[in-house]
């Protein structure tokens, strides 16, 4: 629970009694290599800390082929955000790609401290503050690749 504790303060501060709360609320668990953390077509429930390990967040094709995209590696927050926020069923199934030691913990006893804790109220909003970056990122990268990729095609095409 340690690791747990130094991660979320780093993002938030958090005083000894929200410390105490978090470490009464979070569960000690084991992810093997393979296994699901959440599943596609299952509304998310759970959020949890990745203490050690790699899971992957991925997209399955209509062909069955498999795109990852995003690696959580420890440590880390890992859970179906959109899925926990929204209510509706996961899209992207998360998979441990080695044996992982998490925390987890309900969502709905994260949301429902929140309402008197506004320690656990500013963490939450850090986090999904990080999250939007963290996506914004990739999509500029991805729109980057994308336009570097049609220029050096460009660049290679025959000259008529």
């Amino acid at each position: 629970m340690k690791n747990v504790v130094e991660f979320l303060s780093k993002i938030s501060p958090l005083s000894e009694q929200t410390l105490a709360l978090m470490g009464s609320i979070f569960v000690s668990s084991e992810l093997k290599k393979g296994d699901y953390f959440v599943r596609e077509g299952v509304q998310a429930s759970e959020i949890a800390f990745l203490e050690s390990g790699v899971v992957r967040a991925f997209y399955t094709n209509q062909q069955g082929k498999e795109y990852n995209k995003t690696l959580f590696t420890a440590p880390a927050i890992i859970g179906s955000y959109a899925s926990l926020i929204s209510k509706e069923k996961n899209r992207l199934p998360q998979q441990a790609l080695s044996d992982c030691k998490i925390w987890r913990v309900k969502y709905d006893v994260i949301e429902n401290l929140s309402e008197d804790n506004f320690e656990l109220e500013r963490l939450r909003r850090k986090i999904a503050e990080r999250f939007f970056v963290g996506n914004e990122k990739k999509q500029l990268e991805m729109a980057l690749l994308k336009a570097k990729e049609i220029l050096n095609f460009q660049s290679r095409a025959p000259r008529l």
